[in-house]
């Protein structure tokens, strides 16, 4: 198949510029300068011209933080890895990178296998994983290494959730000790689960049940000391630190104080927390549990720290933390009880288009709304130049962008599997409109062309960030 891409501006992070793009197969085969006149030989010969005179080119979005088809407090997140990644790119992300979840007593070898066997043959888009490390022991610390050898080299360990995923420091200790040792990296759920709990059981024995609660007892400062913590057992081992879904200034007042001294520490935030507050939590007649995620949505002034942090490089990038659980029937479960609200938020379909509003309003460039939504995610987890950039030899992952169109977030137009939107009625300005995966087609103005399998598991190199 070959496609040719017209009178476009192609954004990448090192700037924009007018192209016509060239999609030989999978790959991209060639840019050139519109006045070259060589797209005119390029589309003589073509399968298909798009116009995308008034729009951007985009490398495809990569979502590096992912959770489809997870057990959580009972249940499962309701996207399948078929509805969720098709969902995904319908808002122009054409790679997710999702967590393989170790129970504890169970094998890191025996956790990936059974996430292969939910996403082989399902996938729309491509995928990678990461391992959730949550029984550290001889056996699990040698597997680690298996793992890396699999392309499998990101390690999810929690200071939160005790008696699920929790991990004492000393076990984070000897887990970042063997990621130093091969290179790879720990992610870390940096909350303190220990204090949190005590909070938790004091609130429900004096009859503070409502959603809200759920914000107020993981206060900011808690993030913060997990953190900072985290990034002090990483300065001792010599292990590199990735902080996911960080939420407040605390937490990046810490990572930002790691990185002036040269010390290998990243961080992302997430949509909800530059866009939702602590407010949402507090919508009456339960409505707040849709907003029920952890590490929970800030006060509003938070929001001004976040992106300061984005337009710094403080923080990395920006992925969703996608785990959705219907209100109907799941978040329900929580009724009378805040701590039952199965944690998390849909939102892989609107990452790209949200963080595009931080274009229209002034607080990031446009070609940092490429790097932190593709490039950086493509060089922090392995897959650049692969993914992430549009330029000759790279996957043909190609968005073609409206600026200027205009959309209404809802849950009854959106294409991920839950029965709510965080975002419902909430006013976009820019729209994705055709989207390119390896050189297929799989979202345009006609509707979704894309279909389970299409989708290739990602080997991942080690991150190209490190020093």
């Amino acid at each position: 198949m070959r496609i040719v891409i017209r009178n476009g501006t192609v954004v990448n992070t090192t700037g924009a510029s007018k192209a016509d793009v060239l999609v030989d197969g999978e790959r991209i085969a060639a840019l050139a300068a519109p006045e070259s006149g060589l797209a005119d030989g390029w589309a003589a010969d073509a399968d298909r011209v798009i116009d995308a005179e008034g729009k951007y080119v985009l490398p495809g979005g990569i979502d590096g933080h992912t959770h489809m088809e997870m057990p959580f407090g009972g249940t499962s997140s309701s996207d399948t890895f078929a509805t969720g990644t098709a969902a995904a790119a319908w808002g122009g992300t054409t790679t997710i990178i999702d967590f393989a979840v170790q129970a504890k007593g169970t094998s890191l070898l025996s956790t990936l296998d059974k996430w292969h066997s939910k996403a082989d043959g399902q996938c729309a888009i491509d995928y990678g994983f990461h391992m959730i490390v949550s029984d550290v022991n001889d056996g699990t610390l040698k597997e680690m290494e298996t793992c890396i050898d699999s392309g499998v080299n990101t390690f999810k360990m929690f200071m939160a959730y005790p008696g699920v995923f929790y991990a004492t420091d000393g076990e984070i200790l000897r887990a970042m000790q063997k990621a130093r040792e091969t290179g790879s990296m720990v992610m870390m759920h940096a909350e303190n689960g220990i204090a949190i709990d005590q909070l938790v059981a004091q609130a429900l024995a004096q009859g503070r049940t409502d959603p809200v609660q759920h914000g107020l007892t993981r206060p900011p400062e808690l993030e913060g000391e997990a953190t900072s913590r985290a990034i002090t057992l990483a300065k001792v081992t010599g292990a590199p630190l990735y902080i996911v879904h960080l939420s407040s200034a605390q937490a990046l007042d810490a990572v930002t104080a790691a990185r002036d001294t040269g010390q290998n520490v990243f961080a992302e935030t997430c949509p909800q927390y530059l866009f939702l507050s602590i407010d949402d939590m507090a919508k009456p007649d339960f409505e707040g549990a849709k907003y029920v995620a952890s590490p929970p949505l800030r006060p509003r002034e938070h929001q001004a720290e976040l992106w300061r942090g984005l337009r710094t490089n403080d923080l990395s990038l920006v992925s969703t933390d996608h785990c959705p659980f219907c209100f109907v029937e799941q978040k329900e479960l929580g009724r009378g009880d805040f701590s039952k609200i199965p944690n998390g938020m849909p939102g892989v379909e609107h990452r790209i288009d949200l963080l595009h509003q931080g274009v229209v309003r002034g607080e990031i460039s446009l070609q940092r709304w490429v790097e932190i939504s593709s490039t950086a995610p493509a060089r922090m987890f392995g897959l650049y130049p692969r993914k992430g950039a549009v330029q000759p030899g790279s996957d043909a992952d190609i968005v073609v962008y409206d600026p200027a169109a205009r959309q209404t977030l809802s849950a009854a137009t959106h294409h991920m599997n839950v029965d709510y939107s965080a975002y419902e009625g909430m006013e976009l300005v820019g729209k994705v409109d055709t989207v390119l995966s390896r050189g297929r087609v799989v979202v345009d103005a006609d509707g979704f062309h894309g279909n389970a399998g299409h989708g290739q598991f990602l080997e991942r190199e080690l991150s190209q960030y490190l020093i």
